[in-house]
């Protein structure tokens, strides 16, 4: 066995990180998979289909609130929430009114309604995993707020938001057709 140490800045002071691995271990590097598995953000950016020039929005899209409250200085998702939320209901009506054009108003807007409704939000959100990787605070933790339709549906929320900063209406457009499981000729 060997024991490697270095020594880096942490914050203020200097720290001293100390590990001990067999001879075998030494030698060989994590694959780019394993780098992968081991950044919940960079698994997710896959799932997404998306690597983000500024990781801090995906970030601060999985930070609930009730995190923000107990670690500050983190931003919560709330403000990247509300522009998801805006560009998702452009996309859906979008959609519908290229794939029903003959529905009246009043029918759009329920099928809009159905389609951003928290629970189906919930299952898109699901899909991608949102669950795993949203921050919480203690109290949202313990009551179960990983698995929560409205947690996640904001989540997924904020995450569209942060997408469209990053990347644009279009980015947003193709995620959420994939997660509706539009076909692209309908959109």
């Amino acid at each position: 066995m060997s024991t490697t140490c270095r020594t880096r800045p942490a914050r203020s002071t200097w720290s001293t990180r100390c590990r001990t691995r067999s001879a075998s271990a030494a030698r060989t590097r994590p694959s780019p998979s394993a780098a992968i598995a081991a950044d919940p953000l960079a698994e997710l950016q896959v799932r997404l289909g998306h690597r983000f020039a500024d990781p801090a929005l995906l970030l601060r899209a999985i930070t609930h609130a009730s995190y923000a409250a107990e670690h500050a200085p983190a931003v919560a998702q709330d403000a990247l929430a509300f522009l998801g939320d805006a560009a998702l209901g452009l996309v859906v009506a979008g959609h519908l009114l290229a794939v029903t054009p003959e529905a009246t108003v009043g029918q759009l807007t329920s099928a809009r309604a159905a389609l951003v409704a928290d629970e189906s939000l919930a299952r898109w959100a699901a899909r991608l995993e949102l669950g795993a990787v949203v921050r919480l605070g203690r109290g949202a933790e313990r009551t179960g707020g990983r698995a929560t339709a409205s947690i996640l549906a904001t989540t997924l929320e904020a995450v569209l938001g942060a997408l469209y900063l990053d990347a644009g209406l279009p980015a947003v457009h193709g995620l959420v057709a994939r997660l509706a499981g539009w076909s692209t000729a309908a959109c």
